[in-house]
């Protein structure tokens, strides 16, 4: 594929205005293949970002796309009834030429258009506690401007994907088929698992009952999904929407303390390093817990470090699935780096599994 020929196409599908004078690469997604835009004209300089979907893991762009505007669109609704900014609160999607807001090329190939937020630098690493709480408090305020949002009515970009009683079921059978003979060699984290089918099974379930409603969710809550406006240090605006669908408010929540509040990197071999931080927990749910602005139910709010464990648990049942069936879905850079990713979340659970009286006090504080 001659990708400079499509990104001019795609560049010229869209309704952009005339003088573009850089189109370069930007961001560090592994998902999307997105570029930065710079038009001048008028004495005016106009940037914006351009991403080709990568339509291998969302396999309904279309359906994609309208969870994208429809969320879009009711969060442009409530920051202009709260007198905000509704270019830098939200993300606010270019129309193509043809009137969608999605562009195809000539192979196929699926592109969408953002105005460039000015101002505002997203970070892949937490460098220090303000950061970590204001992008709580930016997930939280999401919480809080789509609590209305009829969830249901949203597509499933990636089904079941924090559906963490499936994802059981989708790893017993990964080792009972041990298509790579690598069963034998992890029995004591096979069985970790198998020990807790409960906690699998926990939020599911209250679910299923009524006992937590049906959310719009984010899915993908770490920090450089935020943007932080470079002069006050404030989170306004959460990004990469791809993974907006219906779910749990505590799914959301624990997601971020998995990747947030570790003492360790996700990868990290030395166990000893592995620990749930409660000064990061805390930080994060004060900030959270602020944006959200009483849309939780108390329910939400007493789950929200079970919320924690299953993701953690759920994201280290993912890693050693994936090693159980020979990587194939998760980048790997070394020998055994899935395995080294399951046993260092795995660590984080039972560390938050000893120290779960101590977050239950700490979200009973803050409330």
């Amino acid at each position: 594929m001659d990708i400079g020929r499509i990104k001019e196409e795609a560049a010229k599908g869209f309704v952009f205005p005339e003088g573009l004078t850089e189109l370069i690469p930007y961001g560090s997604g592994h998902i999307n293949d997105t570029y930065r835009l710079t038009f001048e004209y008028g004495g005016k300089v106009q940037r914006y970002i351009l991403q080709r979907m990568n339509t291998e893991i969302f396999r309904e762009p279309e359906a994609l796309m309208e969870n994208i505007i429809g969320v879009t669109s009711w969060l442009k609704k409530k920051i202009a009834e709260n007198g905000g900014d509704t270019e830098r609160g939200t993300l606010s999607l270019i129309p193509a030429k043809d009137g969608k807001f999605w562009y195809v090329d000539s192979e196929g190939g699926w592109w969408r258009a953002y105005n460039f937020i000015e101002g505002a630098t997203s970070y892949d690493r937490v460098k220090n506690k303000t950061d970590f709480y204001e992008s709580a408090v930016a997930f939280g305020h999401f919480q809080r401007l789509l609590a209305d949002y009829p969830a249901e009515t949203l597509h499933e970009t990636i089904p079941d994907f924090h559906n963490t009683a499936d994802r059981l079921e989708k790893f017993k059978a990964a080792a009972a088929a041990d298509v790579c003979g690598r069963a034998a060699g992890v029995q004591k984290e096979i069985q970790f698992v198998l020990e807790r089918e409960a906690l699998a099974n926990l939020l599911c379930g209250m679910q299923r009952e009524g006992k937590l409603p049906l959310r719009v969710t984010h899915n993908d809550t770490k920090l450089n999904n935020i943007m932080i406006d470079d002069v006050t240090g404030k989170g306004i605006c959460v990004i990469d929407l791809d993974t907006v669908m219906p779910g749990l408010s505590v799914n959301d929540f624990g997601d971020s303390i998995r990747f947030g509040a570790s003492t360790a990197a996700e990868d990290e071999r030395d166990l000893s390093k592995v620990s749930c931080s409660m000064e990061l927990f805390e930080t994060y749910a004060r900030g959270f817990l602020k944006g959200c602005a009483g849309k939780l139910t108390d329910a939400e709010i007493e789950m929200l470090p079970e919320g924690a464990m299953t993701m953690t648990f759920e994201c280290g049942m993912r890693f050693l699935t994936d090693y159980l069936e020979g990587d194939t879905y998760f980048k790997i850079h070394r020998e055994d780096h899935n395995l080294d990713r399951c046993r260092t979340q795995f660590k984080l659970v039972k560390d938050m599994e000893e120290k779960l009286p101590e977050m239950k006090k700490i979200i009973a504080g803050l409330v």
